[in-house]
């Protein structure tokens, strides 16, 4: 930047400031956020630091105002902890209850109400007591397998080592007028509690903290939840214990015969456990839009960070009726706060292509910090974005992270233009290949259709061996650029014929990772159905729509005959996908890779579930059964012990009813085993189940 530039953006900055400062303190509007000035101020005054010649008195600047652990072992958790898809609108809000409201009966939409807590910016953990003594404190992990860390989970005073006396609590249940809760404890005891919440730092704690590590010349924490994270899976629970963390709870997963989610929350208070005092019961969700504007108002008041709140349906057997969609309850949201903003400059805008031929521009900027994070660069989605933001190259913008993770730009500044900024063009041709773009009717996005693009062949192979497809560990982005750029391989069929001796040439591979690397491929050749579906990489199916399609159609060979009439039949597949899916079965090219993947060894492990046709004999042995699970087993995780009965064809229930074949029982079972025997379910140790499943 040369002086005549500085010198224009100073005096660009000073007005925009000035402007929004007027907004704000005068008019009492505002435009843009208070971050989002505060980066524009910092900009200011970073220049006139650089160049303090141009500093003048009307400058926005010039205002006077336990033993340590070598690791930690891996802990499962007794159901999955699921993550809360976003809300960032009452419109968002809205669509949400939409969404569940159609998979509900008339009389359950009548009587569907809220319960709604703060979301706290911290680190979630479960807590297992048996007997009333704190057994096991995990991390959330994977959401099935976390982290003990026990040991520093009990320097947190606000985590009670012992549930209080059975005898208190059956006094205050019956003082709450819990009574169904209080029978159930009364004649089942305490044995197993299983519950989660929150591990934080007060912002006070946190300011302390880093004044000592300023002090120290150490560099400073970003925010309190890395705090809270860092000390949490610290090996050395001493330092754990210095770091003065706080713990809320906020769920009760075992069974103590709850039937809301606001009871939860009594329960937990009266088993001894901390819980927030910011609560609130919504019976409609225009109160729930009242409960959320309040604490956006509020939360700088709170001694704590939060970034929005979470809003659940507080019946249970609803919520539990709606399910699971990904990885998080259809019955619960986190209503975000606004994003979290600065200002930047767009350097340029290129165009990547995806893996189905999909054309993304995306706008790269020059660095700058948001909530802790530096961003770099963020999606523009397609052209019809950066026509409704017009954005061009060169322009100051305003960018944010959407549910304070994924970057956006929010708002171009277009009052900073100094007539140097460029418009960005579409290309009309594929960079990587050529070919002339096409863009479908009823399309935003432009596609390159040549499916031999080097750049969409990279791409589909980047997918291929993801995590939720064949999840090849060690075969990442930089191995796969190593073997196209050999000619070692050509498509994903390739992949499992790689042998040692190919890799052992190649860059940073020596013979035991090269050995390591064929052994995890060659490990990954059997696979669930669903994840095969998946890693086909079918426009318009993600990991969900590939498991329904694993669930109807139970083979490949089923799916590969079926019709676009059977495929629209399953529920949440429009007639589009259902076209993608059915296309993708009929082109040639797809045909003769599957025979390929096949010939290499691939094996699909089949989900018996449509169709009979081409089931094996092995396939008909635990047909039409359905069974359930309580507590751990010895021999395998309870999910591998599911994948085994779908394998045999048997289906998988999560509750007791007249449905259920075998309740199979671990250790420490819950509530289902008094249950199943009251309905009059085969009982299954651990020992039996075995049996009924070998070989």
């Amino acid at each position: 930047m040369t002086r005549q530039e500085a010198k224009q953006r100073i005096e660009k900055l000073k007005k925009v400031i000035n402007y929004h400062r007027y907004l704000y303190h005068v008019l009492d509007r505002q435009e843009i956020s208070e971050s989002a000035l505060d980066s524009l101020k910092k900009e200011l005054f970073d220049l006139e630091e650089k160049y303090p010649e141009f500093i003048t008195p009307d400058s926005p600047t010039q205002r006077v105002g336990g033993k340590p652990r070598k690791e930690f072992s891996k802990t499962r958790h007794l159901r999955p902890m699921l993550s809360f898809n976003d809300a960032f609108s009452e419109e968002d809000m809205l669509a949400w209850k939409e969404r569940i409201e159609k998979l509900l009966s008339k009389e359950e939409i009548e009587n569907l109400d809220y319960f709604c807590e703060l979301k706290f910016d911290g680190l979630a953990i479960e807590l297992t007591y048996q007997d009333g003594i704190l057994k096991i404190g995990s991390t959330r992990g994977d959401g099935l397998v976390g982290e003990d860390v026990t040991q520093n989970i009990k320097t947190i005073e606000a985590i009670p080592l012992k549930i209080r006396e059975k005898k208190d609590v059956l006094e205050d249940l019956r003082k709450q007028k819990l009574f169904n809760v209080a029978s159930n404890v009364e004649r089942n005891g305490l044995k197993q509690v299983v519950c989660r919440g929150e591990a934080l730092i007060s912002k006070r704690d946190f300011l302390e903290i880093n004044k000592e590590r300023l002090k120290n010349g150490l560099p400073l924490y970003a925010n309190p939840r890395n705090i809270a994270a860092g000390s949490i899976r610290q090996l050395d629970p001493k330092i754990t214990a210095n770091r003065k963390l706080d713990s809320y709870l906020y769920a009760l997963v075992s069974d103590l015969g709850q039937t809301t989610h606001q009871q939860e929350h009594q329960i937990l208070k009266i088993l001894g456990f901390k819980t927030s005092a910011f609560t609130k019961y919504c019976k409609t969700i225009e109160e729930v839009f009242q409960f959320h504007k309040y604490w956006q108002k509020k939360r700088s008041a709170l001694d704590f960070e939060i970034d929005g709140v979470v809003v659940q349906v507080n019946n249970n057997l609803i919520f539990n009726k709606l399910g699971v969609a990904g990885k998080a309850p259809r019955g619960a949201i986190a209503y975000k706060f606004p994003l979290k903003q600065a200002e930047t400059i767009v350097k340029d805008i290129v165009v990547q292509i995806g893996r189905t031929g999909a054309i993304t521009p995306v706008a790269y900027f020059k660095p700058v910090k948001v909530g802790g994070v530096t961003i770099t660069r963020a999606t523009l989605h397609n052209e019809d974005e950066i026509r409704r933001l017009g954005v061009k190259i060169g322009d100051t913008v305003i960018v944010g992270r959407a549910g304070d993770v994924i970057p956006e730009i929010v708002k171009v500044l277009k009052s900073m233009r100094n007539g140097k900024e460029r418009e960005f063009k579409m290309p009309k041709r594929c960079p990587a290949c050529g070919s002339r773009l096409v863009r479908q009717k009823g399309e935003v996005v432009w596609r390159c259709p040549n499916p031999d693009c080097s750049a969409r062949r990279r791409r589909y192979l980047y997918h291929f061996v993801s995590k939720g497809a064949f999840d090849i560990d060690g075969l990442g982005p930089k191995v796969i650029d190593q073997l196209l750029e050999e000619s070692l391989i050509n498509d994903v069929a390739d992949i499992f014929s790689l042998r040692k001796g190919d890799l052992e040439p190649l860059e940073r591979f020596a013979e035991k990772s090269a050995g390591n690397l064929v052994k995890a491929i060659q490990s990954r050749k059997k696979i669930p159905f669903a994840r095969f579906i998946y890693a086909l990489g079918i426009n318009g199916v993600g990991e969900e729509t590939a498991q329904s399609l694993a669930d109807r159609f139970g083979n490949l060979a089923n799916l590969r005959n079926a019709t676009e009439k059977q495929i629209l039949e399953i529920k949440d597949i429009g007639p589009k996908t259902a076209l993608s899916i059915y296309s993708f079965f009929k082109d040639k090219t797809n045909i003769i890779l599957l025979e390929k993947l096949k010939a290499s060894g691939v094996k699909i492990i089949e989900q018996y579930k449509g169709s009979e046709r081409g089931k094996e004999k092995k396939g008909r042995k635990l047909e039409k059964k359905t069974f359930l699970f309580t507590g751990s087993l010895d021999s395998m995780t309870r999910e591998t012990a599911k994948d085994k009965v779908r394998e045999l064809g048997g289906f998988i229930a999560e509750s007791v009813s007249k449905n259920v074949d075998f309740l199979v029982v671990g250790k420490n079972p819950g509530s289902k085993l008094a249950k199943a025997k009251k309905a009059h379910i085969k009982i299954l140790p651990e020992k039996e189940f075995l049996k009924m499943i070998k070989n």
